[in-house]
């Protein structure tokens, strides 16, 4: 990316919108945040939906896209699109469903094959590690640095902590993508963006 890679959030499993809403904005709020994967636990379709209605808008109003799981919930919450963790059905249902007008990210990026697959299907980014998941960092770096140097679907590395992030960056990631590193930071949501985006600018600045 001309500018250098951008902040992605991708939430934890939320159970009460309206007790993450506060700790949501704050981290929306601090720094420019590209896109955030909004994951939900929910009961039921209805309500994830209720859910989703309460936060998509914050993350829309300061001008993040904003994910969800399921296609067909995207579509009755305004959502800008999907992304779809695994499985090559999945996919390309998401694909036929949401595009050209919505957003696809993919996960599908264990192996190289699954990777290359899913850019070829269509999908609009490819993220590397998994929030759920702590990836060795040098593997990561490896296979970001695989897809940037070959591929020209953007690039999301899932950094495990925020001192991951410089060395994605230089790996050439277009995104940086992070979660329990955000949520789970004691001085807040917001202390942690900041810091991220802090070494972000200063990789900006030493390349412009």
């Amino acid at each position: 990316m001309a500018d250098g890679p951008r902040l992605y959030l991708v939430t934890p499993p939320i159970a009460d919108a309206v007790a993450f809403r506060p700790h949501f904005e704050a981290a929306l709020k601090a720094v420019d945040i590209a896109c955030v994967w909004l994951r939900i636990a929910a009961r039921d379709e209805g309500e994830a939906k209720k859910a989703l209605r309460v936060l998509v808008p914050l993350a829309q109003a300061q001008g993040a896209a904003c994910l969800v799981d399921d296609p067909h919930i995207a579509a009755h919450v305004g959502a800008d699109g999907v992304h779809v963790a695994e499985g090559d059905g999945p996919l390309q249902d998401a694909l036929a469903a949401m595009k050209p007008a919505c957003i696809v990210g993919a996960g599908h990026s264990a192996t190289r094959d699954s990777a290359m697959t899913a850019g070829e299907a269509g999908a609009d980014y490819l993220m590397f590690g998994d929030p759920d998941r702590a990836d060795r960092p040098d593997e990561l770096i490896e296979r970001i640095a695989w897809w940037t140097e070959i591929f020209n679907v953007p690039c999301v590395a899932c950094a495990g902590n925020l001192g991951d992030v410089e060395a994605f960056a230089r790996a050439g990631a277009d995104f940086i993508a992070l979660c329990a590193a955000v949520w789970d930071d004691p001085r807040g949501p917001a202390a942690a963006v900041r810091d991220a985006e802090s070494v972000l600018a200063g990789l900006r600045e030493a390349t412009s």
